[in-house]
């Protein structure tokens, strides 16, 4: 058996740190550098590029990165996994060529395709309709770049995997595992899905700041994969941040649903995973247990959704709320009525309080985003008609930008398509193209048991206290549902959290916006967690969205904010 495969991440979305894949090529030795550039979002901007530039939609940034780098990876033996190919791989894979010929650098570069559908949209459920998406990607897995480092690839990129494939395939590659090692792949799954988003498990993004006491710039992840499936999780001496147990159990509950966590090489059960602090910033990953992947494969479209445009009206001091009435009646009686528009969202967002002692924290601000499909209505016409109230409105308007123009908006569906209809390719250096084999699939696994009896939650007197004094959190999007992961720190902490936060009282402490909402709830506790998916919160995606977070970024923090009444026992001391 070989040794740890040690796979560093340069990169957790398309515009993150330039220079990472420098630092972590020069910053200790590493196996292999991979970098998730891919997100549902970025599917969209890479479509609005490939439009207008047929041999682009792929990230750029990539070949920047690999500019500064792929000499010293070269001379290192360090292997290169990528997704930036995007919408074009095969684009990005001949730039790549071309960037080594021009540095004298002898890399084999390949890459791997067949998840882009826009060329036969039939198989796909629910059907896709008239409309042609702008993109179309089924989410494959890393057989194609393991295979594709088996035939001696240097660079392999991708297009739409799985980020967790990143480094899935490396693994697999290197210590020979089958496509039916579901328990060592499993293990793979975690550990990639821990460094997919760069510093996030490195103490950025982080709830409990106090944790993290060297502030400098988090040096991103490592996975030391080991020929089990377990893994420890690090970073480079010398760098900032913090990899702890709550760091990577952050990263852990970020944008997952329910704890089997579907994928196309293997079901990942997230409720098995353990994690142990094995020495300062090394978290070992062990436990997770595998089973055979699904009989079909996710897909993310994306339509043009229409055009919008937002402006944001500033209210000052007395009688916020009649302000923004007349405002909101004002601005429509000069634009013609809502009803001019295909869709109005109208937000007032209190930041003000009474006496306040500045003028900015007298504040409060009336958002106002038009949708139509004519841009004309949205455009200039619309903010124009914000500014034609300015001298004739609220005492003390102002708007926080000047009269905008519209933008274009796109809206993401989450669809299936059977694997039959799907051939993941692997295209050679040389230009031979292999047919990737699908693993054993089997229907998705039915929900879990409910987990054996567990300590039981604290009791005695309680006081008023922020939900984040005791239980940290990491939120995000998918597709139109918002997740957000809670954690305990102690066994103490997630007892009282396990009875306390049922999905009645997290609708409460949520507001308003999720009044309606469905709501699920699931338990991990072997990290000591609950995920909580609040479904449609986001709408039709993150594009389209128009809450002001459109990302839910923030989202467990509010959570965290509230006031609930938590167990004497568990502040003491906080």
């Amino acid at each position: 058996m070989r040794g740890p495969i040690r796979i560093g991440n340069c990169s957790g979305f398309y515009g993150d740190r330039i220079s990472a894949a420098r630092e972590m090529v020069e910053g200790g030795p590493i196996d292999v550098l991979c970098g998730d550039y891919l997100a549902e979002l970025t599917m969209l901007i890479l479509a609005k590029a490939q439009a207008k530039d047929p041999a682009g939609g792929y990230a750029r940034t990539f070949l920047t990165q690999m500019e500064q780098v792929l000499g010293t990876c070269a001379d290192r033996g360090i292997k290169v996994v990528a997704n930036a190919g995007g919408l074009n791989p095969a684009g990005l894979a001949a730039a790549l060529r071309e960037l080594a010929q021009r540095l004298g650098v002898p890399v084999r570069v390949a890459h791997v395709e067949g998840d882009d559908l826009r060329g036969d949209l039939a198989a796909i459920t629910p059907p896709v309709g008239e409309a042609k998406p702008v993109s179309a990607n089924a989410y494959l897995g890393g057989w194609g770049i393991a295979e594709a480092l088996g035939a001696g690839a240097d660079v392999v990129v991708t297009g739409r995997v799985t980020d967790a494939s990143l480094v899935v395939g490396p693994a697999a590659w290197w210590h020979g595992w089958e496509r039916t090692d579901w328990d060592p792949l499993a293990g793979a799954v975690a550990a990639g899905h821990v460094i997919e988003c760069g510093p996030q498990a490195t103490g950025g993004n982080y709830a409990f700041l106090d944790e993290v006491t060297d502030r400098r710039y988090p040096g991103f992840p490592i996975a030391e994969v080991s020929a089990d499936g377990s893994s420890v999780i690090t970073k480079h001496e010398g760098t900032g941040g913090l990899v702890s147990v709550g760091t990577v159990t952050a990263q852990l509950l970020y944008e997952i649903a329910e704890p089997a966590y579907l994928g196309p090489d293997v079901v990942t059960h997230f409720d098995t995973i353990t994690l142990r602090q094995q020495a300062e910033h090394r978290v070992q990953i062990t436990g997770a247990t595998g089973s055979p992947p699904p009989e079909t494969l996710k897909v993310a479209l994306n339509d043009v959704g229409g055009f919008r445009n937002t402006m944001t009206m500033v209210l000052t001091g007395l009688d916020v709320e009649a302000k923004a009435a007349f405002a909101e009646q004002q601005l429509f009686d000069v634009l013609g009525g809502r009803d001019r528009f295909a869709e109005v969202d109208v937000r007032l967002l209190r930041f003000d309080g009474p006496d306040a002692p500045t003028n900015e924290q007298a504040t409060a601000h009336l958002r106002v985003t038009v949708k139509d499909p004519d841009p004309r209505k949205v455009g200039r016409a619309f903010s124009s008609g914000i500014m034609e109230v300015a001298l004739a409105g609220y005492a003390g308007f102002h708007t926080t930008t000047p009269p905008t123009s519209e933008s274009a908006y796109g809206v993401y569906r989450p669809a299936a398509v059977p694997r039959s209809s799907v051939h993941q390719v692997l295209v050679l250096p040389d230009g031979e193209r292999r047919v990737i084999a699908d693993p054993p699939t089997a229907p998705v696994p039915a929900a879990a048991a409910a987990p054996a009896a567990q300590a039981p939650a604290p009791v005695g007197p309680t006081r008023r206290a922020p939900l984040g004094a005791v239980l940290g959190a990491r939120s995000g999007d998918k597709g139109g549902n918002a997740n957000i992961g809670l954690w305990a720190r102690d066994d103490a902490g997630y007892a009282w959290a396990r009875e306390h936060l049922t999905v009645d009282r997290l609708r409460g402490l949520l507001g308003p916006e999720a009044a309606d909402l469905r709501i699920e709830r699931f338990e991990l506790p072997s990290i000591r967690a609950l995920n909580v998916v609040v479904h449609g919160l986001l709408g039709e995606g993150v594009a389209s969205s128009t809450r002001p977070d459109a990302q839910a970024k923030g989202l467990g923090e509010y959570l965290r904010s509230r006031l609930v009444d938590v167990p004497d026992a568990l502040l003491t001391g906080s």
